[in-house]
């Protein structure tokens, strides 16, 4: 008897995932002195490397080819120089490098080996390139400098916590630099080039930050944002008197609604362009800084900026008038844009690949507003699929930091569960930046026991709101956000039918002990001290209270994280195989803390879909109680 045809199989979804991950991504310009080029990364390649474009637009150079990623890039104010970050493995040891603008005579500065370099910024005569380095002291990240000509390093101060070099004067003779003793707080220092003395110019009591700093052009005269004197980050000026001595703040410009997320004075010391986070997308506004006047700003061609995660935000060219930024949204990829601050016209430079997606059928989010246990207002962000049915299976994805933000850029992991109908929510519990000083710091320590209860406040606003089925919501997130996605199925076992640990923190025992001894120095308030309570940190820790799970769940690590050590994702796997929880690991063998390689973006995304389509839409989850 012959044997039925088998069906056709139907591959068109999963080449629309893919497509999806392969999204490709423009970011982190940084401007040719003369103003005639601009370099950016870019994974056109498969892996983020440095290229270059002309400012009028055309097809890209490429200036360097390396397996391992290029984490940023710097132009020397002198033109002959572009400085970059190399991440061997992908890991936190990244290396300070220099190249030729046509990437020739690649320099690499710092020593190599495990130890970990980011990159700052040039003296304005691009003699000096500013970094900050565990050279000496693992358990610091401290401000250094090299002359490029002659190689001498120059140490600039030495304080607990983590450095950066925030700028150099005009006249060549100070710096500043900004030192965060533990995370949530920092203090602003002006550094003797001369003779390596530092001077605390921002003394405070309780946490505040001082996000960025600038010199104006008479080298006296400091713009900086911060919340020293407020609860949201706002733009203020300081004048230093004699011997470098702090003068008062002088409030510029606040607002009572957002945070001021990035700024840059132009050349000239006229102007800065201000970018502010409202409710999770950027507005921008412009200032004449000798009159104060405040003037509204373009509407920005997405929905935020490279800033908004960390990044650079937009940057004055040397004319004072161009500005140039990467900006990207929910549906926009992340793409480089120059603004015509005269006509307030915004130019596309780079086109990110984006082939077999149809970028007007990606799904953009509205912002769901909600409370917590204690009254607490909450929001988030709310993707519904276009073909999924009311309530119909939802993951709730939770942000990394802690003290970091959800934000409405492109995502592809959520854009491809959304095409298989799974809606997404995104939310920003307690202890997540952008809503103030206060809520930033209302998940430290014991705290943390209230921002965990915020899970069961997500789980009750998507079902409230008619989206979810209580039967069929997984969670997901990376790294702070994997601590939470392990609290989630273990602190609420009866409402999670899957999970997905993305390089998660699961025993902040093991998390102290093994990760980046700065990493740890500068953690203990917002977690706990390990020294003096460990039994907080038992508490806390998910993988205490792993025989409580009960949901499926899929562990991704890279092998080479030193921030969030491998051992995290094995202890989940172990202890989860022995109580017979389906578990699967996943390690990316050259990937550090996240995933940057193109087809280990692919392989993620795809493997993190399929799991929450067999768990949350093909099986029925078992009956939850």
């Amino acid at each position: 008897m012959r044997e039925p045809t088998p069906p056709a199989v139907d591959d068109e979804l999963p080449r629309k995932i893919e497509a999806i991950a392969r999204i490709g991504a423009c970011y982190c310009p940084t401007i040719a002195p003369d103003g005639t080029s601009i370099a950016f990364l870019s994974d056109l390649s498969g892996s983020p490397q440095l290229w270059k474009v002309s400012a009028k637009g055309g097809w890209p150079e490429q200036l360097t080819a390396f397996d391992d990623p290029v984490l940023d890039a710097a132009w020397s104010p002198s033109g002959e120089w572009i400085g970059f970050t190399l991440a061997p493995g992908g890991g936190m040891n990244g290396q300070i490098c220099v190249v030729r603008p046509d990437g020739m005579e690649l320099r690499r500065l710092t020593k190599g080996g495990s130890m970990n370099n980011f990159l700052n910024c040039w003296s304005r005569d691009g003699r000096i390139l500013g970094y900050s380095t565990n050279e000496r002291d693992p358990s610091r990240l401290q401000c250094v400098a090299t002359d490029i000509r002659t190689g001498k390093l120059l140490h600039l101060g030495q304080t607990p916590g983590t450095g950066d070099v925030a700028d150099f004067s005009p006249d060549g003779k100070v710096a500043l630099t900004l030192i965060e003793p533990h995370r949530g707080d920092s203090n602003l220092y002006v550094v003797d080039l001369a003779n390596g003395e530092a001077g605390l110019l921002t003394p405070h009591h309780g946490a505040a930050s001082i996000k960025r700093a600038r010199f104006a052009p008479d080298s006296s005269t400091i713009y900086l944002s911060s919340n020293l004197d407020s609860d949201f980050v706002n733009l203020a000026r300081m004048k230093l008197g004699p011997q470098q001595t702090p003068g008062a703040l002088e409030r510029l410009a606040a607002r009572a609604d957002a945070d001021l997320e990035w700024f840059d004075v132009s050349d000239d010391g006229r102007r800065a362009a201000l970018l502010w986070n409202v409710a999770g997308r950027c507005e921008m506004d412009l200032i004449d800084l000798k009159s104060g006047e405040l003037t509204r700003g373009p509407d920005l061609p997405g929905e935020v900026s490279e800033s908004s995660i960390g990044g650079r935000g937009p940057v004055f060219a040397r004319d004072s008038q161009t500005l140039v930024a990467a900006f990207s949204g929910s549906t926009l990829p992340w793409d480089l844009w120059v603004l015509d601050t005269g006509s307030g016209a915004f130019r596309q430079l780079s086109s990110s690949p984006h082939a077999g997606v149809r970028l007007d059928e990606l799904v953009g989010p509205e912002l769901l507003y909600f409370k917590a246990e204690d009254g607490l207002p909450l929001s988030g962000w709310l993707y519904r699929s276009r073909g999924s049915p009311s309530p119909g299976p939802v993951v709730i994805s939770f942000h990394g930091g802690p003290e970091s933000q959800e934000r409405p850029y492109v995502n592809a992991t959520y854009q491809a569960l959304l095409i298989q109908g799974i809606n997404v929510f995104a939310p920003n519990v307690r202890g997540s930046s952008g809503f103030g000083k206060s809520f930033v710091n209302l998940d430290n320590g014991p705290l943390r026991v209230n921002a965990v209860r915020d899970i069961g406040a997500c789980v009750r606003a998507v079902v409230d709101a008619g989206v979810a089925d209580p039967a069929r919501i997984g969670a997901m997130g990376g790294s702070y956000g994997g601590y939470m996605t392990m609290a989630a199925l273990t602190e609420f076992p009866s409402l999670f039918a899957a999970g997905v640990d993305l390089f998660g923190i699961v025993n902040f025992e093991t998390f102290f002990a093994q990760s980046e001894p700065w990493m740890s120095a500068i953690s203990k308030v917002e977690y706990g001290d390990q020294a003096t309570q460990r039994e907080l940190l038992r508490e806390l820790s998910p993988i205490h209270r792993i025989d409580r799970i009960r949901a499926p769940t899929l562990v991704l690590h890279g092998a080479n994280d030193t921030n969030v050590p491998v051992v995290e994702a094995q202890q989940v796997v172990a202890e989860l195989r022995k109580r017979q929880v389906p578990v699967e690991l996943i390690l990316f063998p050259d990937e550090g803390h996240g995933f940057v390689k193109t087809p280990n973006r692919i392989r993620a995304t795809t493997e993190i879909v399929r799991w929450f389509v067999v768990h949350l839409k093909e099986t029925r989850p078992r009956e939850l109680r």
